[in-house]
């Protein structure tokens, strides 16, 4: 028993000095296999390349219509025609379509989501297909796609 526990005694420093001089390891990154010094652009925010054709929903700037906002709804009034159909079968509600901001402010990709009839929902792509450039959203610095929705409105008003 004495044996025993002299061994014991004998072998547990040992092990205390062998696992104090192994340093510690760090957690593994799941980045730590990149390659740093690579041709592509690293997105530094998340330490992954960067995607030029990466589409945003949320950025630090948002992308905005020349003039802000109440002048892309001035715009709307000023530019939609609403369609005879629709006029004469007194159809009105709003459309909501979804599209993509490009780096040079652009409008593509434009989708109807919620559709009121196919010539009112037309009539909104055709608008916003004629839209003035935007100001582009941006994220870390640099302009960057973003998908936006708006929703457009089309009413008619008692005559």
């Amino acid at each position: 028993m004495k044996k025993t526990l002299l061994i014991a005694l004998f072998i547990l420093p040992v092990l205390m000095v062998s696992a104090q001089q192994q340093p510690a390891q760090k957690p593994k990154d799941r980045n730590a296999d990149m390659i740093i010094d690579s041709p592509i652009p690293m997105d530094t925010s998340k330490n992954v390349p960067y995607d030029p054709s990466r589409i945003f929903t949320s950025v630090e700037q948002i992308p905005t219509f020349p003039g802000g906002f109440e002048a892309f709804y001035k715009y709307l009034a000023q530019n939609i025609h609403y369609p005879t159909g629709a006029v004469k079968d007194r159809i009105q509600g709003k459309v909501f379509v979804i599209f993509v901001v490009e780096k040079d402010g652009s409008l593509t990709d434009m989708k109807i989501i919620r559709g009121v009839s196919p010539d009112i929902d037309a009539e909104a792509i055709r608008v916003l297909k004629s839209s003035p450039k935007w100001k582009p959203g941006i994220q870390n610095g640099r302009p960057v796609r973003v998908q936006f929705s708006v929703p457009i409105n089309f009413s008619l008003s008692a005559k």
